[in-house]
């Protein structure tokens, strides 16, 4: 493209809230921008006034739903439609990217509003869905309004050809190598340097990303290693969590709760192996390229995403998800194996820069060069509320009935 595109990128969970979409959007958002580009940002938030004050635009506030083992966001009515049409006129896009617009929500609402070139990204990672088996054939002709798909991985991807009709091209979530890659390790930890260190990261208040059997597993590692030390951060009850915690462990435990991003590149850098023992729902994996990019051996459960980032096991150690005993004998190995770990950090570190945004940014821009009209013309907005009150689809009951159930 031989000229800069105004971008409008659309994201349906809380800005203000830690969460793998949110930080995608903003860091395509940023390097967009640094490549020249105008881009704008529609997003709900729990508190408008978190929002920053230039480039993105508050849609209102969220109803949480279960979805894809987690939580999506509901946004849907004639409020949230009149500002998705405000901020399209205003837009003037040549472009819209529309993220996970599946579910019933600010996203969805744009396919239905919207005319001109849309790309949306599919974030989500279920191969058995009676939600969306459901759900599917009711927004299907306005997802087939979308001129460009784009799935994170090919786990996401199939979620979009088993479910939602059509095919995505994969591209994968990007990560800022160089902020996790050189940096201080936390105050008083040095990998390779006095006891042995194991990183977990996530809410482990969520059974899906698996800790239980990470804490299961412990007991088996401490034998052979009897001055190794579990640290844990993330969100989630620290209280609920000490309390589940046998006696004889917590000395081997420590609570680090909720990092900054700075904090998180610091502790990554500071592990001597980070476990992933996550049971299901991971579409990427986003995590697991900090740590190879913070030179973090990895030890993490053989779902198919984890296995697409680890290069089937090239790159990290992938043991059988669930499991504990081979949790617990993996991790042993490789901290009794300081030349493995090195390996493991020096391949890790390489592999990074493949999902650096630099690379990854303009892989998506050669979608919206394949969608953007010759010779220019803007995404408008739809005059018509009747898609979004009263919206059907073939042989269904209205969509807003549907919704309020």
């Amino acid at each position: 493209m031989d000229r800069p595109l105004r971008i409008g990128i659309v994201c349906p969970y809380h800005w203000d809230r830690p969460g793998g979409v949110q930080y995608h959007v903003r860091d395509l958002a940023e390097t967009l921008r640094g490549l020249g580009h105008h881009v704008e940002v529609l997003t709900p938030a729990q508190h408008e006034e978190s929002l920053p004050a230039e480039h993105v635009t508050f849609a209102g506030r969220t109803v949480p739903i279960p979805y894809n083992g987690s939580m999506a966001s509901v946004q849907f009515g004639p409020i949230s439609a009149a500002r998705v049409r405000r901020w399209l006129r205003e837009g003037h896009f040549d472009v819209v990217h529309v993220h996970d617009p599946a579910p019933p929500s600010i996203g969805l609402l744009v396919l239905m509003i919207a005319k001109g070139p849309i790309v949306a990204t599919f974030h989500a990672a279920t191969v058995r869905s009676k939600w969306l088996t459901a759900w599917g054939p009711v927004i299907r002709p306005w997802l087939e309004r979308i001129s460009g798909r784009i799935a994170v991985s090919d786990f996401a991807r199939r979620l979009q050809v088993e479910h939602l009709g059509g095919d995505a091209v994969v591209i994968p979530n990007g990560v800022h190598v160089a902020p996790f890659a050189d940096g201080p390790p936390l105050p008083g930890l040095t990998r390779g340097a006095g006891m042995p260190t194991i990183g977990f990261l996530g809410r482990y208040d969520e059974p899906r990303k698996g800790l239980p059997v990470l804490l299961e597993a412990l007991p088996a590692v401490v034998r052979r290693h009897p001055d190794v030390r579990l640290l844990i951060a993330g969100r989630g009850d620290p209280e609920a969590l000490q309390a589940s915690i046998p006696p004889e462990l917590r000395p081997h435990v420590q609570l680090l709760g909720e990092l900054t991003e700075a904090d998180k590149a610091a502790f990554l850098r500071s592990v001597d192996v980070y476990c992933a023992p996550n049971l299901l729902g991971e579409s990427f994996g986003i995590i697991l390229i900090e740590a190879l990019a913070a030179g973090a051996p990895i030890v993490a459960a053989d779902l198919d995403a984890f296995a697409a980032v680890l290069e089937d096991g090239e790159v990290g150690v992938l043991v059988r998800r669930g499991d504990p005993a081979a949790l617990a004998t993996a991790l042993g190995d490789l901290l009794a194996d300081p030349d493995r770990r090195a390996d493991l950090s020096a391949r890790g570190r390489e592999a990074a820069w493949a999902y650096d945004w630099s690379v990854v940014a303009r892989r998506v821009l050669a979608v919206y060069e394949t969608v953007v009209l010759p010779g220019g013309g803007e995404v408008t907005a739809s005059d018509d509320d009747a898609d979004v009150i009263g919206a059907t689809g073939p042989g269904r009951q209205p969509l807003r009935r549907r919704v309020r159930r």
